[in-house]
């Protein structure tokens, strides 16, 4: 094929001319940046702002300005568990205060009353292959349920500006709403041939009522590991692939439908959502090849021969963080009060000791701590869940809880449409060039 071959071609060239810039040229600034940040994928270039979250290098994810356990001490506990309501959650991000017992209870309810899914909907996932991947269904389904977008109705009858957040807030509580039904669905139908649509209990809350519909595990506290998993996966700034795609088409006031569907279409990335099914994964690997909790001797050779052969640990390692991501820490400390003694629990924690001291006498890893995908597909392996392409979907419905807050603050803001300015190759090698021959 003729555009495979020049291509082709062509690559080589043009990957020689980019390493030459980013190794001789790097730290040539243009205008407020430097090319090393041009050409890496705008990392750590400061030009968003939000409200809803915050991550510290060295302390991890704020919500609000509350730290992990911050958050889960001060907002209400759910009736009959020892974690928060996920309401209590989304009161927290949307307004930025912690709510009391009754405000958090207040969005519980307003979720009991819109969690109706259309039929429409089922009908859509259903119909698709067997072999479809659940992400590509959520992400479908989003998309159809645009259909009752109030913000885009309103728009299309001359909604003034200053009111484009009511509307904006009237889709997400009703996205949010809907997503755990959704999800809940893609399991029980892709993994087991199941039609029958979940039911929404309205007098239980959103961590329960997933936990119920999903009918995983007989086993005490998925409940609350639904509520702990959707809580500290709700948000992680703006400047995540997730996050940033629902900003990015949000900010051309497409509604939450389309904007949600975006976030998690980047979600779904390898690089993005993938590592917890990875960690899990890798996780099974050892115990396969020991048949069981290997000596720690045994998992440091094991972790060697996994970078020797040019592959990555996964689920150690972190973009910004450079000590222990709190949520492992708080996901640790939830299953080692409830199953201490399984198996891959206990290689979890082996893992946790040998490893950060492997990638450290590797020395290519900025951060050698593990992050929030090292432990939370073991835990959802325990309570059942198995099926590991799912988990990027359950990352998908607590990610909602953040993106959409954010998504209303940015219409109640007024924020502007993205619209960054690119460069040529040719205009940072003349940029380049100026530098070290100045006129």
């Amino acid at each position: 094929m003729i555009l495979h071959e020049r291509i082709s071609a062509l690559l080589p060239v043009w990957r020689d001319r980019i390493k030459a810039l980013a190794k001789e040229h790097g730290d040539v600034v243009v205008d407020t940046v430097t090319i090393e940040e041009v050409l890496g994928g705008m990392r750590d270039i400061k030009s968003m702002y939000t409200d809803i979250s915050s991550v510290d290098p060295a302390e991890g994810i704020r919500f609000r300005g509350l730290t992990i356990n911050e958050t889960l001490q001060a907002l209400p506990k759910a009736r009959g568990g020892k974690l928060p309501m996920v309401g209590g959650l989304y009161y927290l991000l949307m307004i930025g205060e912690v709510p009391s017992k009754e405000e958090a209870q207040w969005v519980e309810d307003e979720w009991g009353k819109r969690a109706s899914v259309p039929d429409y909907v089922f009908k859509m996932i259903k119909a698709m292959p067997k072999d479809t991947h659940p992400m590509i269904l959520l992400s479908q389904a989003v998309l159809a349920l645009g259909k009752e977008s109030v913000f885009n109705k309103r728009y299309h009858e001359g909604m003034k500006k200053d009111m484009y957040w009511e509307a904006a807030l009237e889709d997400s509580l009703n996205l949010t709403a809907r997503l755990p039904i959704i999800a809940a669905y893609i399991y029980r139908m892709k993994y087991f041939g199941e039609s029958a649509k979940p039911k929404y209990n309205p007098k239980l809350d959103y961590g329960a009522n997933f936990a119920k519909m999903m009918k995983v595990s007989d086993k005490k506290g998925y409940a609350d590991l639904m509520r702990l998993y959707f809580t500290i996966h709700s948000d992680h700034e703006s400047g995540n692939a997730s996050a940033h795609a629902m900003h990015l088409v949000g900010s051309t006031l497409s509604d939450a439908y389309f904007s949600f569907s975006a976030s998690l279409n980047a979600l779904a990335g390898p690089l993005h959502g993938l590592a917890n099914q990875e960690s899990l994964a890798w996780l099974l690997d050892v115990r396969k090849m020991f048949g069981g909790v290997p000596t720690r001797e045994n998992l440091y050779k094991f972790a060697w021969d996994t970078l020797n052969s040019g592959k990555v640990i996964p689920g150690y390692g972190h973009g910004i963080l450079r000590v222990i991501d709190p949520r492992f820490i708080t996901q640790m400390e939830f299953a080692k009060k409830r199953f201490p003694d399984d198996e891959l629990l206990r290689l979890a924690d082996m893992v946790l000791d040998v490893v950060p001291a492997v990638l450290k006498e590797q020395g290519k890893a900025k951060s050698p701590a593990p992050n929030v995908d090292a432990i939370s597909g073991t835990l959802q392996y325990y309570y059942g869940v198995r099926e590991f392409d799912f988990y990027t979907v359950l990352f998908g419905v607590g990610r909602a809880l953040g993106v959409t807050a954010n998504y209303v603050w940015a219409r109640g803001l007024g924020q502007p449409i993205e619209r960054p300015k690119s460069l040529t190759t040719k205009m940072l090698e003349d940029l380049a060039e100026k530098v070290v021959k100045p006129a």
